[in-house]
């Protein structure tokens, strides 16, 4: 149940992460965010960011062997890099459509989920 708990807390956070760090790229698409300026930028995306360390810091204490979860240190980054590679790749096909999804970055991301298979492996 914990590590249930703490990939679909590693999953929201990586959500809130992603929006903050790319979706201002977005801005533009929207009236009333056009005119926004960098300092704006970066504001509306701390506030974004807020959320994802609600999210981040919970399923990192919950899922930490040393805290009565299931994983390691190692295992849960590496769990969170892949998370943030699918969620990253769920949100750039869906808001940056004009943004190709190329065979070397499917590629990539096998590989990263043999780390989870080598990180994982006893």
């Amino acid at each position: 149940m914990k590590a249930w708990q703490t990939i679909g807390l590693l999953l929201l956070s990586n959500t809130f992460m992603t929006l903050a760090w790319y979706g201002h790229l977005k801005f533009k698409s929207f009236k009333m965010l056009e005119g926004v300026g960098l300092i704006g930028i970066i504001l509306i995306s701390w506030g974004i960011a807020f959320f994802e360390y609600c999210f981040q810091v919970p399923a990192n204490r919950f899922g930490y062997r040393e805290n009565g979860g299931t994983f390691t240190l190692v295992e849960l980054k590496v769990i969170q890099e892949v998370i943030t590679l699918a969620v990253f790749t769920a949100f750039s096909l869906l808001a940056f459509r004009q943004e190709a999804f190329r065979w070397n970055h499917l590629a990539g991301f096998v590989c990263l989920v043999l780390a989870v298979y080598f990180i994982f492996r006893k």
